[in-house]
């Protein structure tokens, strides 16, 4: 199978491209290199044999010669995490630029369009989520993202689409967590708030299994589903188990909420029309208040996904990796 992969210099799309390249898959890759981490997953895709095309999906003179031939795209470049730029930025990256990897891939004749959506289109949520829960997202991410889903769902007349909700992703290779995994390996980790809100993680390799089976398989075609990991667990819960992991202990102080939350309204509302990234900000917090707890019901049966990785495990090996590595100094 040839494949193409946008954003595949960041941790979901390099972990992709490694696994279709163990598969014997032809690899195609356009991602960017504006951090260390993308530039050290660029080189370790391109020593395992993906050809690599550096630029955005909505910057690319040569973007239509880059789906010439390919079978299946998986598209996962977006805006996300950053705070020091306009909203402008989250609508042309997850909204015009999926809509140029669309017109790409409907000229080109790619057979179908794995499009990587997020669970922040459900906002703050309060039941289990399932793909029917409403979206109401409280952020420019989840807006655009929510927008991106539906322009996706719009092709279906002209070419077979996939849209995946992405709930929070670990594993080796990810850098993210890092900021967890560390200060709890140096015993200067304290909870915000009382840790009892519910995460939904997904390993790196369970994810990485859904994309393939949803490439693959006929009844996943023209549809959007949730992905989620093996068991939800609390930010306590996860804390705890990475301290286990790690052979430290958790500090017992824990910290109100609403101190940092406002402080962290102040940063973004005073440093982000400088252009500069707030070091806290509310989206930030979303780790201690938000619960997701998920359904994959739709996904297990349509195209048989079955995550196999606990919290546990995954903790062990992102730790292992991390230390190897030599992230936790």
């Amino acid at each position: 199978m040839k494949v193409l992969i946008t954003g595949g210099t960041g941790f979901i799309g390099s972990r992709l491209a490694l696994r279709c390249l163990e598969r014997g898959d032809e690899v195609r890759v356009l991602g960017q290199e504006n951090t260390p981490a993308e530039t050290s997953n660029r080189t370790l895709i391109e020593k395992r044999g993906a050809k690599i095309s550096v630029g955005s999906v909505i910057e690319n003179p040569d973007l239509q010669g880059l789906f010439e031939g390919v079978d299946v795209v998986f598209h996962l470049a977006a805006a996300q995490h950053e705070m020091n730029v306009p909203d402008r930025r989250f609508w042309d990256v997850n909204v015009t630029g999926t809509k140029n990897v669309l017109e790409a891939s409907v000229a080109a004749g790619v057979s179908r369009v794995i499009h990587g959506s997020t669970i922040g289109v459900y906002g703050v949520p309060t039941t289990v989520i399932d793909e029917e829960t409403p979206c109401r997202p409280d952020n420019i991410y989840g807006v655009t993202k929510l927008e991106g889903e539906k322009l996706a769902l719009s092709y279906r007349d002209r070419l077979a689409v996939v849209v995946i909700r992405i709930p929070e992703v670990y594993g080796p290779g990810d850098r993210r967590l890092v900021k967890l995994f560390k200060p709890i390996n140096k015993g200067a980790f304290f909870l915000i708030g009382r840790g009892d809100n519910v995460h939904h993680l997904i390993f790196i390799d369970d994810l990485t299994d859904a994309f393939l089976q949803s490439a693959e398989h006929d009844g996943a075609a023209n549809e959007l589903f949730l992905l989620a990991g093996k068991d939800p667990v609390t930010t306590k819960q996860m804390a705890v188990t990475i301290a286990e992991q790690l052979g430290t202990k958790l500090p017992r102080f824990r910290a109100p909420m609403l101190p940092f939350l406002a402080l962290a309204t102040l940063m973004e509302l005073g440093l982000r029309p400088l252009g500069i990234q707030p070091p806290l900000h509310r989206r930030r917090l979303d780790f201690f208040r938000k619960s997701f707890t998920l359904s994959a019901d739709r996904a297990r049966k349509a195209f048989g996904f079955d995550p196999k990785t606990d919290f546990a495990e995954g903790a062990r090996q992102t730790a292992a990796h991390y230390k190897e590595e030599g992230l936790l100094q």
